[in-house]
């Protein structure tokens, strides 16, 4: 995995917006009113386009924008998750089993968070109700090497012929896949090394095809949010371990500065008032096998997180990715902003071990003109940061 080796380097969390026309024809292929193949034709030039507009942008380490996963074809919102579904066996829908959904701020919210879980969930045959009420029924195995076959093919395709640092691919990590989901394995433990096993296969392919594997897991910080208010951190702290026993058992052989992790607070637009400090669970973050971590920088629950890793012992090689531009706002960064929050983490861990990236995923987020122009702008900021960062020292 590259480093900023003399400025910084850009990327960005993983989904970018979808153009229409595969939006439709995802939604064509679910219908039965289009064809495999003429799905397969329409993302090769897909994925053209959307690494050709990354590096219009200025972004450095690029990637398909996740074009090739769906599972309902509805929208661009979710497929970093539900895109798992067509991926492996042992499951099937069982639409009156979904489980509630709570914050433990909600009491603080009642009429706010009702509506925007109808907004971003609560449409009938949408991604998320799919993924809400489908269940492991059955022995898990991976089945997608065809799918993820299709991906890096053409990802790699879509290379040819344009100037970037590296690529990376996008995979879910077990415990983020695992949401309450399992109705066939006697034990928690059980559920996720079978996951873990499945899902390595998926990720030793991207790694062998010559990409970086970036780790969506989003569940060791936001299901503090979604548990109950009676869990003490304590109990919380204790159930993460076997995520990351899980999801490095999913990374066994894959040398880890191969390997960059995402972990959020969940994508919701919501007031994330009760949020996880970071500072309780960075130990355990770190226990990842992963030569880089991206975290949230940009939204402002979590802009000051740069001082927790002041007290942290990072390792020599170790590689931070802070969001500097958010998907939670409209808003789009200034470039002086961009350079300020990058040049923060650059003064705890030096500068070249940090790559400017993104909160979380734009595609679905927020409306595709805004994604854009938030990645031109985080360009622009990462370009002045290096300005200032590498100026010559005056003798």
């Amino acid at each position: 995995m590259k480093d900023s080796r003399s400025r910084i380097l850009t990327t960005h969390v993983g989904s970018l917006p979808r153009p229409d026309a595969l939006i439709e024809m995802n939604l064509r292929r679910v219908e039965g009113k289009a064809t495999a193949e003429e799905l397969a034709e329409l993302l090769t030039t897909a994925v053209a386009d959307v690494v050709r507009r990354q590096v219009e942008c200025g972004i450095d380490v690029v990637n398909d924008g996740e074009y090739g996963k769906s599972m309902t074809g509805s929208s661009d919102y979710g497929p970093w998750l539900g895109y798992v579904w067509e991926r492996l066996s042992g499951w099937e829908v069982k639409p009156d089993e979904a489980p509630p959904l709570a914050l433990r701020d909600s009491d603080q919210f009642p009429d706010f968070y009702p509506k925007m879980w109808q907004e971003v969930g609560g449409a009938k045959g949408s991604a998320a109700e799919l993924i809400m009420t489908t269940v492991i029924t059955g022995g898990v195995s991976y089945t997608g090497q065809e799918l993820i076959g299709r991906d890096l093919a053409n990802l790699k395709a879509a290379l040819a012929g344009v100037d970037v640092e590296e690529a990376f691919v996008t995979a879910v990590a077990p415990a983020s896949f695992n949401r309450g989901q399992n109705r066939h394995y006697g034990s928690e433990k059980d559920f996720m090394f079978a996951l873990a096993d499945s899902l390595h296969e998926e990720y030793q392919a991207i790694v062998d095809a010559g990409f970086v594997l970036q780790i969506d897991d989003p569940s060791l910080a936001d299901e503090w949010a979604l548990s109950p208010p009676s869990l003490t951190m304590q109990e919380y702290r204790q159930a993460q371990h076997l995520k990351i026993e899980a999801c490095n058992r999913a990374l066994d052989g894959i040398a880890p500065d191969r390997v960059r992790y995402h972990v959020c607070w969940g994508s919701w637009h919501g007031p994330h008032t009760t949020d996880v400090p970071l500072g309780e669970i960075v130990d355990i973050i770190m226990g990842i096998n992963a030569g880089a971590f991206s975290v949230e920088a940009g939204n402002v629950r979590h802009e000051l997180d740069y001082q927790v890793w002041k007290d942290v012992d990072i390792p020599d090689n170790m590689i931070l990715i802070p969001g500097v531009v958010s998907h939670a706002t409209n808003l789009i960064e200034p470039a002086e902003l961009i350079a300020e929050r990058i040049t923060r983490y650059a003064e705890v861990v030096g500068r070249e071990r940090v790559i400017a990236g993104t909160d979380c995923g734009l595609g679905g987020r927020i409306h595709p003109e805004l994604a854009w122009a938030k990645l031109r702008a985080l360009s622009e900021g990462a370009k002045l940061a290096s300005e200032r960062l590498w100026a010559p020292v005056a003798a």
